[in-house]
């Protein structure tokens, strides 16, 4: 078994921990760091593959950055070693030396994979030679062109339509009034009249046009329903290979029970997204489970460029995705003792709200760090539930806005419905003014700017946030430095939107800020809490109609 890694370096001083990595929020154990230093020297000198990670600025093609993984095991002899992944694709293969093999390799020259493709790839590339048809393309734009000249032509009938109908309902009100019954029949039966000649004139006329200007629609039409036909065949065909594919993925577990991916999403009502199975974790304890390694510790790190709509900073940890992996780690670690979810701990159940101030409409208080804005999926404490303690006879939903649960400063609580709505009001309108302090982790050489990057919720990894240019919503920042300070910048943070993470991505991003804000476990490194403070707002008093505004420092 060639691909267990004994360390190179002395390893029993360092004492193996008692439980299982919880794989959604860790700290590497020792080991794992010795296991992923070990890989990572092995990526900087090996020269069986060649894949451009963006490192280098003479590789040729695409930078793509990759997750690794490294899982920290016990063989039957009792000896302690590590076993090393990728997920996904390296240098464009599904299996590499000193790598674990895949669960499934869609590779296999004799598996059905790679032949079913081959249909979708070619009714792909069908589909790019109708689009490219160098006739069709002449004859669809001259139709796109005579279509605007027909509408044209066709407007002042379709204007004096419009007029000839408003005439005929005037004169209707006033036979109505002047005309008997008998009078007043024969009157509509003219007026129906009229609107039938109007309209035959009208699609005359247009059918007219359409002859003279548009005798290349029909071809032009039917070429793209040809290309719709085939699309729908290569999408059902597509969607056919991919269900097929995740029906070959099955994983064990510490009591050796198979299941297949398509189960494991199945019984949580639930599709599997692309890709899922190809991750580091579950290569890794699909292998230590087949071959009889107990699995000690792991670490999943980052080799290479950031994507642009992710964040990834070269070599920082990352815990395993929620989207694709943790439906398949809740059977692989079944039975298995595991560190504690730190997300079913509330870190705030000891930390007081501060008002800071407080009238019969509304209350500004100081949120603690680690204290949710409403309640969460696992803990219910929240500024919510006790604000509704506090305030029973309050009216309406008492936040007007939130922070997330790692931020702490201002927040606003109205005490009726009326209240909130004014209130959120201004936060629709973008007339409330917020200002935030961070310190980031690393240092910003310019001294202002702005960062827009639009943004969305990553669908496979929640509650993480993507830059998103086609679906993303608006975010707006703008910044300036405070001070700067052993390799550590202060800064202060002015958001014109208010995105959900939309300070931490536009700090860490590089497309942004470049620079993680210190301790911000999604998008930088852990540290003793996020460094990030709502400290000050300004808005409109709902009573008095003065502008207010508050400002609390930071604790840090």
């Amino acid at each position: 078994m060639d691909l267990f890694n004994v360390f190179k370096q002395p390893i029993t001083h360092i004492p193996l921990p008692e439980k299982f990595t919880f794989p959604f929020y860790y700290k590497p154990h020792p080991l794992c760091k010795m296991a992923v230093a070990e890989l990572q020297e092995h990526l900087k000198n090996q020269t069986n593959w060649t894949h451009n990670f963006g490192l280098e600025a003479h590789k040729k093609g695409e930078a793509i950055g990759k997750m690794f993984g490294v899982l920290v095991v016990e063989n039957q002899q009792g000896k302690i070693g590590f076993l090393n992944a990728f997920s996904g694709k390296l240098a464009n293969k599904n299996s590499l030396p000193y790598f674990v093999p895949p669960v499934y390799d869609s590779q296999n020259k004799d598996g059905f994979f790679e032949k079913d493709r081959k249909v979708a790839i070619d009714l792909s590339q069908e589909i790019m030679d109708l689009e490219s048809d160098a006739n069709f393309l002449e004859l669809q734009q001259i139709v796109i062109t005579n279509s605007n000249k027909v509408s044209i032509l066709l407007s002042p009938e379709a204007e004096k339509l419009k007029i000839r109908k408003k005439d005929r309902r005037q004169r209707k009100k006033i036979a109505l009034k002047n005309l008997n019954d008998k009078e007043y029949q024969l009157f509509q039966e003219k007026i129906k009249q009229e609107s039938i000649n109007d309209r035959f004139y009208y699609n005359e006329l247009d059918v007219y046009y359409q002859d003279k200007y548009l005798k290349q629609k029909p071809f032009v039409e039917n070429h793209l329903e040809k290309i719709s036909k085939l699309q729908a065949v290569r999408n059902a065909k597509s969607y056919a290979i991919q269900q097929k594919l995740f029906d070959q993925y099955f994983f064990l577990n510490t009591n050796k029970n198979s299941i297949s991916l398509t189960s494991i999403f199945k019984d949580l009502s639930l599709n599997p997204p692309a890709g899922t199975g190809d991750c580091a974790a579950p290569k890794l304890l699909q292998f230590a489970f087949k071959n009889n390694l107990k699995p000690i510790a792991m670490a999943e790190f980052w080799w290479g460029n950031s994507q642009t709509a992710t964040i990834r900073k070269h070599k920082n940890y990352y815990p395993s995705c929620k989207g694709k992996c943790e439906p398949i780690l809740g059977h692989m670690l079944q039975g298995m003792v595991m560190d504690e979810n730190p997300f079913l701990n509330n870190l705030a159940k000891d930390k007081e709200i501060e008002i800071i101030y407080e009238d019969e409409f509304l209350t500004v208080i100081n949120k603690p760090t680690e204290l949710l804005s409403v309640p969460g999926k696992n803990i219910t404490d929240s500024v919510f539930t006790r604000m509704q303690k506090k305030y029973p006879n309050a009216t309406g939903p008492l936040l007007v806005h939130r922070l997330d649960m790692s931020t702490s400063g201002i927040m606003l609580i109205a005490k009726t419905k009326d209240v909130h709505q004014f209130l959120q009001s201004q936060f629709i309108k973008r007339t409330i003014t917020k200002r935030y302090i961070a310190i980031l982790q690393g240092t910003i050489v310019k001294d202002s700017g702005e960062i827009n990057l639009p943004l969305r919720v990553d669908l496979n990894d929640r509650p993480r946030q993507l830059v998103c240019y086609d679906y993303g919503k608006k975010a707006l920042t703008k910044w300036r430095v405070l001070e700067r300070v052993n390799n550590k910048t202060r800064i202060e943070f002015t958001p014109i939107t208010g995105r959900t993470h939309q300070l931490r991505v536009h700090s860490a991003h590089k497309l942004g800020l470049n620079t993680a804000i210190l301790g911000d476990d999604l998008y930088g490194k852990h540290d003793e809490r996020l460094h990030l403070h709502a400290q000050y707002i300004k808005f409109e008093h709902p009573k008095s109609k003065e502008d207010i505004e508050f400002l609390v420092e930071a604790g840090f």
